[in-house]
């Protein structure tokens, strides 16, 4: 573990703008955080009321096999650069649904931190409810570029600092996440983990994960978070609401209470393309990606010739 850190609970950290769809209308959304690339939280766009609690969802999976992350609680004791895998990264284990909320009900889940991520709903009775398909349309968003993804945790897991090459729709559905944001500007002073960390652990370990602790960071270790803190935006995400993230933000979620929290994604094309082709959080996530290929040949080959060659490609796949 870090042998320095600081709380910075103290450091009071910006809000980010709140917009009920009533108030507004797809040109307004575009003109104002998607051409700018500014997150907001929009309320209205879901139904009055929607919670996809645990028995809904035993009800609609049933003992459908999901492939769950083991985390496991101690990992967040360690200094991350000792890390060897992140994220997506994480080596999933197969389990019936109805066992994984059984997990969640005895809080067996919780102390190993067992996470369902990103599993997509496309396939799933989940996929026909209407509200969830509609968001993107009512935003004037127009190209997905994956489906609706479930995340089902339990209370006090993190999902650790981090940005995505898209713009994200973060839907909840169930309990609140605590989401912490940066803007993409204060990169260099987030310390992600450099480009070759590629060339080691391909896509387990990756370049555009922070290798600090936002909550309690080591400022002997990573100096520069001070000045990105004087950026920290922090947003309570209730049931109902909706977060859009543009393109290179970083975030860290944080499922808060005493209970299972439930929401689902959706990730887009980044529109206007300039504002793609202008990220450098985006060519810093290409770039990671091809330094990451001969690891990801290598593994792919290797699951080739294996006993079990069906479950070992599925989980590189799933890394992506």
């Amino acid at each position: 573990m870090q042998d320095v850190v600081h709380t910075v609970s103290s450091t009071p950290a910006r809000t980010i703008a709140r917009r009920d769809i009533a108030t507004l209308t797809p040109d307004d959304f575009g003109n104002q955080y998607q051409k700018t690339g500014k997150p907001v939280v929009i309320t209205g766009l879901l139904p009055s009321g929607i919670d996809w609690d645990l028995d809904y969802l035993c009800e609609q999976l049933g003992d459908r096999e999901l492939p769950v992350r083991v985390c496991g609680r101690e990992r967040y004791q360690q200094d991350k650069r000792q890390w060897k895998d992140i994220g997506g990264g994480i080596d999933t284990q197969p389990m019936q649904f109805t066992r994984y909320a059984n997990q969640l009900r005895d809080r067996t889940a919780q102390q190993q931190d067992l996470y369902l991520a990103r599993y997509p709903l496309k396939g799933t009775p989940l996929a026909d409810v209407d509200p969830l398909s509609q968001v993107g349309r009512r935003l004037g968003l127009v190209k997905p570029t994956s489906d609706v993804g479930l995340w089902v945790g339990p209370a006090d897991h993190v999902e650790t600092l981090h940005y995505d090459p898209v713009d994200v729709l973060l839907m909840q559905l169930h309990g609140v996440k605590k989401v912490v944001l940066f803007p993409p500007h204060q990169t260099a002073n987030l310390y992600p983990f450099p480009l070759s960390v590629h060339f080691r652990y391909g896509i387990r370990l990756r370049s555009w994960c922070s290798q600090l602790y936002p909550e309690r960071p080591d400022f002997a270790a990573f100096p520069k978070f001070k000045a990105a803190l004087q950026h920290r935006y922090e947003v309570l995400l209730a049931p109902g609401e909706v977060l859009y993230m543009p393109v290179g933000w970083w975030h860290e979620v944080t499922t808060i209470g005493d209970e299972m929290i439930c929401s689902v994604n959706q990730t887009w094309s980044v529109r206007p393309v300039k504002r793609a082709l202008y990220s450098w959080n985006r060519w810093r996530i290409l770039l990671g990606a091809a330094f990451a290929l001969p690891h990801t040949l290598v593994s792919i080959l290797s699951a080739i010739v294996s006993n079990n060659r069906g479950q070992s490609l599925n989980k590189i796949v799933r890394r992506f």
